[in-house]
């Protein structure tokens, strides 16, 4: 089938379009870009006043399958994907057995091909079983599929394996994405450590927790000359090392998440479980700077974090209740809300950090409108206003805290591969 976008304006950072155009979409993929196509065997679709951009990629997410089904599946997963306006997910390994081995792998990819909605690409574990003591079998892993390697929430606290990890990989020029956290400084910590945490009686994790293991990574990597991004960067600090990094050519992309340049630890007065991330929520001066590092380019994308939980995980003791928040149908509206529509990044700069940046750091041949490109295409509605509402997503979980939040913008509609998956808010 044949598929003809009209009259929208069509971003593509990667090809410096910004204007008025055309999509055909033939046989799955972009066929032309242009002004005016004229193809009476296409589907039209009217587009006029809305955004067309190259298909949205979360490079961080978790799916929790196998292991975790009551949580979120990859059913669910990808349906909360499209519904969000993300055309590809990128899933952890945290899952049970650990996606540590090529079985669990083609697993995972066979159930997103079965799906037939969001692009699923699995991250494999650096070691076996996540446990930090022995490197996984890299090569074969990537054969099968990975696109990148992560111990996710388990760093690689022996600085030795670390180095052996960069030493492999380098060979494949596939990152490994590092969750940057001295396990031994943040024991039984629940929530930034701060005046707050203090007030409230919560055992406090401190952001140099997190900064020294950016630094040791980052560090380890340039002597590996190895590829290495950072997940969910959470504080000032990181951010000044980051950036001081790219100053002297290094080869670290890195991340954050919407509740970072959203929310701050003030939120966790409410004692809300929802509240309760790792990284955790810090100080306004770290939002301010991690707004800064989104704004002069220092973090390359914005990643959802997407960590589904149930109810009996988080319905608990703040103490008690598992670190994260679900993330795939709010990160685009917020993104929209607190850094487009608040001039902070320009819409190109915003898809660059949602669709280009993961693409290219994940090695993927997407994130832009080229003529013979996969048609992986989200369309925006920038003008539309509406208040989150949990009980509304596809996700098996709502574990959210930006529930009743009013927001500005979302997806109209997601098209994977030249088919409409969704448009306005209803999967087809």
């Amino acid at each position: 089938m044949k598929l003809l976008l009209s009259a929208g304006r069509v971003i593509d950072p990667v090809n410096k379009i910004n204007e008025v155009l055309d999509v055909l979409i033939e046989d799955g993929k972009i066929s032309k870009v242009a002004k005016n196509i004229k193809d009476k065997a296409a589907m039209l679709v009217d587009l006029k006043s809305k955004i067309i951009v190259p298909g949205l990629i979360d490079m961080h997410v978790h799916l929790r399958e196998p292991g975790f089904e009551y949580k979120e599946t990859i059913s669910t997963g990808v349906r909360a994907a499209v519904l969000g306006g993300f055309a590809s997910v990128a899933c952890m390994p945290n899952t049970d057995p650990v996606m540590d081995n090529t079985a669990v792998v083609e697993y995972v990819i066979s159930k997103g091909k079965k799906e037939n909605l969001a692009n699923v690409y699995p991250i494999a574990s650096v070691s076996k079983n996540a446990k930090g003591e022995e490197i996984s079998d890299i090569g074969m892993l990537l054969k099968s599929g990975v696109v990148a390697l992560s111990d996710d929430a388990a760093p690689l606290m022996n600085a030795e394996i670390m180095r052996r990890a960069f030493e492999y990989t380098k060979q494949f020029n596939v990152s490994i994405i590092t969750h940057c956290e001295d396990k031994n400084m943040t024991v039984d910590g629940v929530m930034n450590e701060s005046f707050n945490s203090t007030v409230l009686g919560l055992r406090g994790m401190a952001p140099v927790a997190e900064s020294i293991m950016v630094y040791r990574n980052i560090s380890i990597a340039n002597y590996m000359k190895a590829l290495v991004h950072i997940a969910h960067v959470s504080c000032k600090e990181s951010v000044e090392i980051i950036r001081w990094a790219k100053k002297q050519g290094m080869r670290v992309t890195c991340e954050t998440a919407p509740h970072y340049f959203t929310l701050n630890d003030e939120a966790v007065k409410s004692y809300d479980t929802n509240t309760k991330m790792n990284p955790p929520l810090r100080s306004a001066e770290d939002v301010k700077a991690i707004i800064a590092g989104l704004k002069d380019g220092t973090i390359d994308c914005i990643a959802s974090d997407h960590a589904p939980h149930g109810r009996i995980d988080k319905e608990v003791e703040y103490n008690y209740a598992a670190f994260g928040i679900v993330g795939l149908e709010t990160m685009l509206p917020l993104t929209l809300t607190e850094l487009v529509d608040k001039k902070i990044l320009t819409l190109e700069q915003a898809v660059e950090k949602l669709s280009v940046m993961p693409a290219k750091i994940l090695g993927l041949k997407k994130g832009s409108l080229s003529a013979g490109a996969a048609a992986d295409i989200t369309v925006l509605d920038l003008e539309k206003k509406y208040v989150i509402d949990v009980n509304k997503f596809a996700s098996k979980s709502k574990n959210s805290p930006f529930n009743g939040r009013p927001v500005k913008g979302a997806a109209f509609m997601t098209i994977v591969g030249g088919e409409i998956k969704m448009q306005e808010g209803k999967l087809l």
